[in-house]
């Protein structure tokens, strides 16, 4: 396969974009290129989002008869979380997959992470074509999306502390999988909807209004 990057266009970034479980619109962009690094990392490979030789044996290598029969995993809902750590601190996937795999689950619970830092990187957790662990009753039919953050700085208050550049690429990351699976912004909800808990700290009706606003701004 060809090396690829950021500004790549074409097949191989729509077969780049099925193996990490994206929305294939063959356009490396942003959120391609942070779901190769976070492959990458997971992987053990230097984590510079390009798509060369070595990536690309890992990722047809984990594109195996048994992950490609789960591609049809009906999708009916997202679901949003926070990581419950306090504002102001990052946390990568490699640290929430261990605080999960101590806990007992097989790996990271969640399908995405975005990260509390200057860019708001989507990170790619556990494949969209796995279910995830991350809300019990929905986990068979959901995706399950977590930004880091959503305690105060003492580590105990719960508090809705997305970043400017988390909240964009939240907004993104759902309006891509919504169109990918053929949902609504209806189809999206929080945690709290369905748990006697706070995450992700705040309302689905405010996000849904904060998303709408969004796509309307475009």
């Amino acid at each position: 396969m060809e090396t690829i990057k950021k500004g790549s266009r074409g097949d191989a970034v729509k077969t780049l974009q099925n193996c990490l479980g994206l929305k294939a619109d063959g356009i490396f962009g942003k959120c391609t290129e942070d779901a190769v690094k976070s492959f990458q990392e997971a992987n053990k490979l230097v984590p510079d989002g390009i798509v060369g030789t070595k990536t690309w044996e890992k990722l047809l290598a984990n594109a195996n008869p048994q992950k490609t029969a789960q591609t049809s995993r009906k999708i009916k809902e997202v679901i949003l979380h926070c990581s419950a750590t306090p504002e102001g601190k990052d946390y990568s996937v490699s640290t929430i997959r261990q605080w999960h795999l101590q806990r007992g689950f097989s790996d990271i619970g969640y399908h995405y992470v975005i990260s509390n830092d200057s860019k708001g990187t989507i990170n790619v957790g556990r494949s969209e074509t796995i279910a995830g662990a991350h809300c019990t009753g929905h986990n068979s039919y959901s995706i399950g999306i977590c930004y880091v953050g959503g305690l105060e700085k003492d580590g105990k208050t719960a508090k809705d502390t997305r970043t400017e550049v988390q909240k964009q690429s939240l907004y993104q990351l759902v309006d891509d999988i919504i169109t990918k699976y053929g949902l609504s912004i209806n189809d999206v909800h929080c945690h709290n909807e369905y748990a006697n808990k706070a995450c992700p700290c705040f309302k689905i009706e405010d996000f849904r209004k904060e998303f709408l606003e969004w796509k309307q701004s475009r």
